[in-house]
C-alpha cells in the first residue's frame, strides 16, 4: 500500500477516530487503526467493539492495499510532522514507513485482517435532518443523562420518532431535557431508540456546524449515523425509555425571565460555598429581585441579589446548583424563562423557541 497525502487532511481523519481507541483494550487490534485504500480514497476505521467509527480522507493513492497501525501512536508522529507531503506506505510484514521532507518513521503494526468487520445493518428506518440541528439538540439535552449503573436504560439519551418529529430525551430522574424538531418520514418508520452514554458524547464531539444534513439508520440492534466524511455505529441501549411527557408539569403560575449569563454568573459565585453534589441553593423570587443562597455549616454562607423584571407571587426554592447552571451553560440565548407553579413543584426552564424545555426538581431542605 502506497498513498501520498498533506499533513492536515491525514491529521484531521485520525483526530476524528482516535477517542475510540482504548489504551488498555484486551486485544490489542484493538489499540490500532485500520487504514484502507482504494481508488476511492483512503478510510480510516477504529472500534472498541462497542462503538465503531470511520472516517474518509481525500488522498492520492499510488498502491492499493490495507494495514493496520496503533492509532496514538500514529497520531502523536502525524501531529509532530511538518505542514507538508506525506508519503506513507506499508510492506507485507504490516511495517508502516512514513516520510515528510527529512524526517522518516517506521511503525510496526498488525495485519489488517485481524481488525474487526465494520458493522453493517442488514435493516433499518432511515431518518435525516441538518447536522447543525442534531448537534445543537444532543448539546441542550445530552447533560442530563443519567449514570446510575442500577437504571441502565436512562443511561443514554433517547432519540424519539413519533408524530413526524425527533424528540430527544436525557432525565435522571431528578431532572429532564427534552428538545424537539419537526421531521418528515414515514408514519410506519416511528421508533424509539436509546444511545448509550459514551456513544453520544462522542457524536456530540464528532458533529460539526456544517450545513450538511446527518443521516440516522436504525437497525435491531444497531445505530448508524454519517454525516460529512464520517460514519460512526454504535449498539443501542435495550429497553422501554420512561413515559417522559408526565414529567412535564402542568401550566405554570408564574414566569421569569432570567439572564442568562448573569443568572449563571451569580449561581455560580454563591454554589461556592454550597456541600457537593449534595448541596442545595435556597433561590427566593420577589418583586423585581432573585436572592440567590447558600449556607453550609462548617463552611460558610452566601447571598446574591440578581434584579429581574418580576411583579408576581414570591416563592422559594431550594435548587442543586450544579442542576440549575447546566441549561444555561448549554443554551446561546440571552434570556431564559423559569417557570413556576409553587414552592414544592419543579421549575421548568423555556426559551423563546419552544423545541426546548428542562424541567428540574426542587430539593427538600430543612427550614
Amino acid at each position: 500500500m502506497k498513498f501520498v497525502v498533506s499533513k492536515e487532511k491525514l491529521l484531521d481523519g485520525l483526530q476524528s477516530i482516535q477517542n475510540v481507541v482504548s489504551t488498555r483494550a484486551t486485544f490489542p487490534i484493538l489499540t490500532n487503526v485500520l487504514i484502507e485504500a482504494s481508488e476511492t480514497g483512503l478510510q480510516l476505521t477504529t472500534t472498541d467493539m462497542d462503538i465503531s467509527v470511520r472516517s474518509s480522507v481525500v488522498v492520492q493513492v499510488e498502491k492499493p492495499g490495507s494495514t493496520t497501525v496503533p492509532a496514538r501512536r500514529l497520531l502523536a508522529v502525524i501531529r509532530e510532522l511538518p505542514s507538508a507531503e506525506i508519503v506513507f506506505e506499508s510492506d507485507s510484514k504490516s511495517t508502516a514507513s512514513i516520510r515528510c521532507g527529512s524526517a522518516k518513521f517506521k511503525i510496526y503494526g498488525l495485519p489488517s485482517q485481524e481488525f474487526p468487520a465494520f458493522p453493517q445493518l442488514a435493516q433499518s428506518k432511515e431518518f435525516r435532518l441538518p447536522q447543525q440541528i442534531l448537534k445543537d439538540g444532543i448539546k441542550k439535552t445530552s447533560y442530563a443523562m443519567s449514570f446510575d449503573d442500577g437504571r441502565h436504560i436512562i443511561n443514554g439519551l433517547l432519540f424519539s420518532f413519533k408524530d413526524q418529529k425527533l424528540a430527544l430525551v436525557a432525565t435522571d430522574g431528578r431532572r429532564m431535557a427534552l428538545f424537539e424538531h419537526e421531521l418528515e418520514f414515514l408514519e410506519g418508520d416511528s421508533t424509539d431508540v436509546v444511545i448509550p452514554v459514551k456513544s453520544v458524547n462522542e457524536l456530540l464531539r464528532l458533529l460539526s456546524d456544517d450545513q450538511g444534513d446527518a443521516v440516522i439508520s436504525v437497525g435491531d440492534n444497531l445505530v448508524s449515523f454519517q454525516f460529512g466524511a464520517t460514519t460512526m455505529v454504535t449498539k443501542r441501549v435495550e429497553g422501554i425509555y420512561p413515559n417522559y411527557r408526565q414529567a412535564i408539569p402542568p401550566p405554570p403560575k408564574e414566569r421569569i425571565t432570567l439572564g442568562r449569563e448573569s443568572v449563571l454568573t451569580a449561581v455560580r459565585r454563591v454554589a461556592t460555598l454550597s456541600a457537593d453534589k449534595s448541596g442545595s441553593l435556597r433561590m427566593k423570587f420577589g418583586k423585581d429581585l432573585i436572592t440567590i443562597e447558600a449556607n453550609t455549616p462548617e463552611v460558610g454562607e452566601a447571598r446574591e441579589d440578581i434584579v429581574v423584571a418580576y411583579n408576581g407571587e414570591q416563592y422559594s426554592n431550594a435548587f442543586n446548583p450544579e442542576f440549575f447552571m447546566d441549561p444555561l451553560k448549554n443554551l446561546p440565548d440571552d434570556e431564559v424563562y423559569l417557570d413556576l407553579i409553587d414552592d414544592l413543584s419543579p421549575g421548568v426552564f423555556k426559551t423563546k423557541s419552544s423545541s426546548f424545555l428542562y424541567v428540574l426538581m426542587p430539593m427538600r431542605v430543612s427550614v
